[in-house]
């Protein structure tokens, strides 16, 4: 090796290679007449034989003669003095180029983000890049000695870079070289000690070696874990919840939604249509829906969802009330959310029964039986469609109080219920006032009408038979009869016509029918 001594050092150096048409910038740090040292951002590309220019536009032949890192000694003035046959020089060329070629790809690789390590047919490393040594905190003289991948794997085993308990730390490294022996080109995501993760592929060369890929994946496999975390969440919530794409196929049905469209989870997994679910054994339909509509809903019910946000109540065979929230999602597709609320339902109508109906009898109440005649009253307004109300009130019924005792009259006061109940019509209205006065609304009904009516309750009150101290008794009733007329401001006048035909009943003998009558304009009275 020519002696290299000391001289003077070159700011600038351009290394020429490859007929020319590649360069390596460098520093010459020592120089001799026959020597030189030459630093560069990496040895790696740099070819056995190259033209160094100097500064000054001096170009001189050299060969490496060692290498390092980041330096290479080179001889100066290294040229052949035997004249190759044409047929040689040309090979020593094309090999010259290859090698260059080969070099400036490993150069390349080093300077990738990615991990990358190239092993032979016989699992020795030939290239390590710099990604990889960072990554794993892999010293060069350990990359630099072609180590098997098994040393990789037991320098990671080591300097216990991998999050493994340290009693699977054998059997997780002789897993890892099955894996890469095989050629086994899943990807596998390892988790490091540290909490990163990185995703390493194993790609079969044609030569017999492997190509092994490190991609840092970390927050990809945490945002994975998050949605599985979601799913898992999604999966055991006592709603369902369906998402759906924008196509409307299921992307996503938890437990309860797969149990009530009764779907198995295979199913589930081939992402079958919304439309094929709604038609799947008539699971649900529209709440009270006539028997006419039930296979018209399905495509109706897929209509709703394709429009958007909406809120809709369906009802089981079973009877069971459940309410279906309809979302639109940024990517186009839908979330459905179905709550039972067959308990909720249930508790707004025993409520509401509370509040618009008579404990004792179950009939309606006052204030409910107002605000159905006031409604009525405005259809009639509108469109003159006859109304008429019954007043009734059980005859004598203080003495049967005051005779049989309370417990007697309450089971009086039902018995007339029941008999109201049995004599209206299905449109008929019964509401309990107070006491023992009841009243009838009846819808489009004219007075004769009303006046049929009112016979079949008095009648069938008279049938009742009941028994106190183990004597049988009946009772009676006395209604009056009104006719809504233009005349009247409203439902307290209608009220009021009914309430003074009642009077005017008890006061001809009681247990009758009678009828309001208008009394004749003043001019025709004064005649």
């Amino acid at each position: 090796m020519p002696r290299l001594v000391s001289g003077r050092t070159f700011l600038a150096g351009k290394i020429i290679f490859n007929f020319g048409q590649s360069t390596i910038d460098c520093v010459v740090r020592r120089m001799s007449e026959d020597g030189a040292t030459l630093e560069m951002q990496s040895s790696l590309g740099v070819p056995e034989r190259f033209q160094l220019r100097l500064a000054a536009q001096e170009i001189l032949s050299c060969r490496v003669l060692w290498r390092s890192d980041r330096q290479v000694g080179v001889a100066l003035g290294a040229e052949d003095h035997v004249e190759p046959k044409a047929a040689d020089e040309q090979e020593r060329r094309a090999d010259s180029l290859m090698r260059g070629q080969m070099l400036a790809l490993r150069a390349a690789l080093d300077f990738v983000p990615l991990g990358i390590v190239l092993l032979d047919a016989n699992l020795r490393a030939q290239l390590i890049n710099r990604a990889f040594r960072r990554m794993w905190l892999l010293p060069d003289e350990v990359a630099n000695s072609n180590p098997s991948f098994a040393t990789l794997m037991h320098h990671g085993r080591d300097t216990l870079a991998y999050e493994v308990p340290e009693a699977d730390l054998e059997a997780y490294v002789a897993e890892r070289v099955r894996h890469v022996q095989a050629g086994d080109a899943s990807p596998r995501d390892l988790r490091r000690s540290g909490g990163d993760v990185v995703r390493m592929q194993c790609t079969s060369l044609p030569d017999g070696g492997r190509m092994l890929t490190y991609t840092p994946v970390t927050d990809i496999v945490r945002y994975s874990d998050e949605l599985k975390l979601l799913r898992d969440a999604l999966e055991n919530v006592e709603d369902g919840v369906l998402l759906l794409d924008r196509d409307l196929n299921a992307s996503f049905m938890n437990r309860r939604m797969r149990r009530f469209w009764e779907v198995s989870e295979q199913e589930a997994e081939g992402h079958p249509t919304y439309a094929s679910l709604v038609s799947r054994a008539q699971r649900a339909s529209a709440p009270e829906l006539p028997a006419n509509e039930v296979t018209k809903f399905p495509a109706k019910r897929v209509a709703e969802v394709k429009a958007g946000d909406h809120v809709r109540d369906l009802q089981t065979p079973d009877g069971r009330r459940i309410r279906a929230h309809c979302s639109t999602m940024s990517n186009g597709g839908r979330m459905l959310t179905y709550v039972d609320i067959t308990d909720l339902t249930n508790k707004a109508n025993m409520l509401e029964r509370l509040a618009t109906t008579d404990s004792l009898t179950g009939l309606y109440n006052r204030r409910h039986f107002l605000d159905s005649l006031a409604a009525e009253w405005s259809r009639f307004q509108r469109y003159y469609r006859s109304v008429s109300v019954l007043m009734l009130d059980i005859d004598h019924f203080k003495s049967v109080n005051d005779r049989y005792g309370h417990a007697v009259g309450d089971e009086a006061i039902k018995a007339v219920a029941a008999a109201c109940i049995d004599g209206k019509r299905k449109s008929d209205l019964v509401g309990r006032l107070g006491g023992e006065e009841f009243a009838v609304l009846l819808p489009e009904t004219s007075l004769s009408r009303a006046r049929i009516v009112a016979e079949r309750i008095r009648k069938g009150v008279m049938a009742i038979r009941l028994n106190a101290d183990q004597v049988g008794f009946g009772v009676t009733v006395s209604i009056g009869i009104a006719e809504a007329t233009v005349s009247m401001s409203g439902i307290d006048a209608l009220m009021g016509a009914a309430d003074h035909a009642l009077y005017q009943a008890k006061a001809e003998g009681r247990n009758r029918c009678t009828a309001w009558v208008a009394p004749p304009p003043a001019s025709k009275a004064a005649e």
